[in-house]
């Protein structure tokens, strides 16, 4: 762990602040309660501003582009951050290593490594989310994981200071990343290695694996990506399709039948509640039918409404 900077505790704040905002407008499930707090950033030293002069013990959620995420109908009783607008830093540094902030977008920072001649980098592409998104839960697909390139992290902690950490100081796995240390920290960026190769054919790949999900992923309808992490050895959609459940709806929300690990509000009349009911019922049944215990990939936070 290495300090970086301390927080600024009187730089005036330069952000954007709500209250009561209806988070059906920012995530990608366009359904979901509001956030009682929600704060814009300007950028990063803002966003330790606001940090450092916030209450020691509110609930906070860090939010990129909400792709995986949902607030379910009665709202999230904290304060939410958005970071896609301020953490925007990309660059490539003298070192040959990516320094990407956490509210860059996973395609842009694809395309980046991409038009630098660095490879491997295309499976971001296919990622709908933001940087930190993909660091928090090791996202990946085609065959490499985000941690897979990860040579350094910058940390934000609750009273707005930056902290360096290795890779080592956390415990990776499939779709899951913790902090060892028992600290209230967030991704604010991170620096990359990828290896060198050659441009054009990483812009290539990067056509044809955005091709590739269009044609099997419902993306015109509003989703959340994948909902179920696959289990050892098998496949989520594969054992969801087996049950019999595509097509499967409850309320406004309908398993894909595109893709079965994909659940849309294809006409953005879902509720949260709605969803969150068919995400347990596609568990509940997958698991009576094959003994196979799904996991959500998706982030669930928030409380139910009193009558549910």
């Amino acid at each position: 762990m290495t300090p970086v900077t301390p927080p600024t505790a009187k730089m005036p704040l330069r952000g954007e602040f709500r209250v009561d905002l209806a988070m059906a407008q920012h995530v990608s499930w366009r359904a979901g309660g509001a956030i009682a707090r929600a704060y814009f950033p300007a950028d990063r030293d803002d966003l330790g501003a606001f940090l450092h002069n916030l209450r020691h013990d509110e609930p906070l959620l860090f939010v990129g582009l909400g792709s995986n995420l949902l607030v379910r109908d009665g709202g999230f009783d904290g304060t939410a951050v958005f970071t896609h607008g301020a953490l925007k830093t990309l660059r490539l540094e003298a070192s040959g290593l990516i320094y990407a902030e956490a509210g860059v977008a996973s395609p842009k920072l694809a395309r980046f490594a991409a038009n630098h001649d660095f490879s491997d980098a295309e499976f971001l592409a296919g990622v709908p989310g933001t940087v930190g998104g993909a660091l928090a839960m090791n996202a990946g697909c085609y065959g490499h994981e985000t941690w897979d390139f990860v040579e350094k992290l910058l940390m934000v902690d609750r009273h707005g200071a930056l902290i360096e950490r290795n890779p080592s100081e956390f415990s990776v796995a499939y779709r899951h990343v913790g902090l060892n240390a028992a600290c209230d920290e967030w991704f604010a960026g991170a620096w990359l290695r990828f290896p060198p190769g050659d441009g054009p054919a990483a812009r290539e790949r990067i056509r044809a694996l955005l091709e590739s999900r269009i044609k099997s992923q419902p993306l015109s309808l509003a989703n959340a990506g994948s909902v179920f992490r696959n289990p050892p050895g098998d496949h989520a959609a594969r054992l969801i399709e087996a049950a019999g459940l595509k097509g499967c709806t409850i309320g406004g929300a309908r398993v894909s039948e595109m893709h079965s690990n994909f659940i849309v509000n294809s006409d953005s009349a879902a509720t949260a509640s709605e969803i969150e009911m068919l995400i347990d019922h596609v568990r509940d049944v997958v698991g009576e039918k094959f003994g196979v215990e799904l996991r959500r990939e998706v982030r669930i936070v928030g409380e139910r409404l009193r009558n549910e």
